[in-house]
């Protein structure tokens, strides 16, 4: 039986998510502040890019979730989780600019061409950019439905870099893991748009 919320409930249901999205950025904040981390930077760096992935699979998921369920008014949480992969994408970058760089946009670029993993991390930054400044309401109306749904499957560009970002990432170390739990993910994910796209291709070629 499908779940419909009472707009109370949606209320309700959208500020615990809210809330708790900030939780890992209290958490790296806390524990930097009370001296607990060895490396903070590395540690700062490591979380807001590993959230930033999981906002991400957050955000996909919500389609073959509501596909599946019913539960028609999850897609009223994706624009929230998808400010949110944005939001820490954005500390992720910071991190790197401000820590790693002091703000020298010169030598930040630099790095950006030397480094391949850094390169595509920044191109999936830099593609985020335009699908968050068109989240809102004006912004879908003064482009349009069709515009806007084309500007925002650049998503399914962003998503492979990022995995590739992490992934090159991880190489230094001979730690694959992780990337290749999060590249599963974002298959399926990713997989089960295809696999409906083409069903429902094929019933409208029978009808």
């Amino acid at each position: 039986m499908a779940f419909n919320p009472t707009p109370r409930q949606a209320g309700l249901i959208k500020a615990a998510i809210f809330v708790l999205a900030l939780v890992p950025l209290a958490r790296m904040v806390y524990l930097t502040l009370t001296g607990q981390l060895v490396e903070p930077l590395e540690f700062i760096t490591r979380g807001t890019g590993d959230w930033t992935l999981y906002f991400l699979c957050f955000t996909l998921a919500v389609t073959p979730l509501r596909k599946l369920s019913k539960w028609n008014w999850l897609i009223k949480l994706r624009r929230m989780l998808g400010l949110y992969m944005f939001f820490y994408g954005f500390l992720h970058f910071m991190t790197f600019l401000w820590f790693d760089h002091f703000f020298d946009l010169q030598e930040m670029w630099k790095d950006v061409l030397k480094r391949p993993f850094i390169t595509v991390g920044f191109i999936a930054f830099v593609l985020l950019i335009p699908l968050a400044a068109t989240s809102t309401n004006a912004m879908v109306k003064r482009l349009g439905g069709k515009r806007w749904q084309w500007l925002h499957r650049l998503i399914y560009v962003i998503a492979p870099l990022a995995i590739l970002h992490f992934w090159w990432m991880k190489a230094g170390k001979h730690n694959f893991t992780q990337p290749i739990i999060f590249a599963c993910i974002l298959a399926v994910l990713l997989g089960a748009r295809v696999y409906w796209k083409f069903t429902k291709a094929s019933v409208a070629a029978r009808a």
